[in-house]
């Protein structure tokens, strides 16, 4: 069995940004974006986009079968039989999630905590719980049995099958998770695309490099710069 499998979310339905992920950013649509980060790091054994089977996500589908880039579909709203799909069919001890809203997502963060993994045995290991890095910056890398284990309780709660990982924050005493923070709480940034107004402000920060790789300390530096200028 190989490690880690990277699941990166992608949808087109979003309501305050439709066809969203299909947006560029600067010569790449945003799921390119975030796969083209998350590809950097060299600790991934598989990088797969999940995302619906419903129309709105054929754009995603097309566009990743022209690239080359390994896409599943499933259910619209149920993303944990998504994730199970998945994990059916590629065997890997850990899987890492990663949202498909997060263009600047820095991959250093995702290998540090496979680093972690490797130490101690964890069931979880993320930054979000509690979150001190900026939002766009979010990595949760579960072990597979752990959710296989769990899915009879997620998969009964709309909210839970919806977003999968809350489960287990709301239940983090059955769980061994180690969350990575900062020692300053960066958790009001805003990295990630969720409207019109995030997509032209990260266009916009990106541009400023020439969509070269940045960390996301320096992302957040150049936020709170462009903050500081309005």
């Amino acid at each position: 069995m190989s490690n880690f499998i990277c699941i990166i979310q992608a949808r087109n339905s979003s309501i305050r940004l439709p066809n969203k992920s299909l947006k560029k950013i600067y010569d790449k649509t945003l799921v390119e974006s975030v796969y083209d980060s998350i590809s950097r790091s060299k600790k991934i054994n598989k990088i797969v986009v999940a995302t619906s089977n419903h129309v709105s996500d054929d754009g995603i589908y097309n566009l990743c079968k022209r690239n080359g880039i390994i896409c599943k579909r499933g259910s619209r709203l149920n993303v944990a039989n998504r994730f199970k799909k998945i994990l059916k069919i590629y065997n890997y001890k850990y899987f890492i999630r990663v949202s498909g809203d997060s263009p600047v997502i820095d991959y250093k963060i995702l290998d540090k905590l496979i680093d972690i993994s490797k130490i101690e045995d964890y069931d979880i290991l993320t930054n979000v719980h509690k979150r001190s890095f900026p939002k766009g910056q979010s990595i949760e890398i579960l072990k597979s049995r752990v959710l296989f284990n769990n899915l009879k309780f997620i998969l009964k709660n709309k909210y839970y099958y919806e977003n999968v990982t809350p489960y287990f924050y709301d239940n983090h005493n059955k769980f061994n998770i180690y969350n990575l923070s900062n020692k300053k709480n960066y958790s009001k940034i805003n990295l990630s695309i969720d409207t019109l107004q995030d997509l032209k402000f990260i266009r916009k920060i990106v541009k400023k490099n020439k969509n070269q790789f940045k960390s996301w300390y320096y992302y957040k530096n150049l936020y709170l710069k462009l903050m500081n200028e309005k």
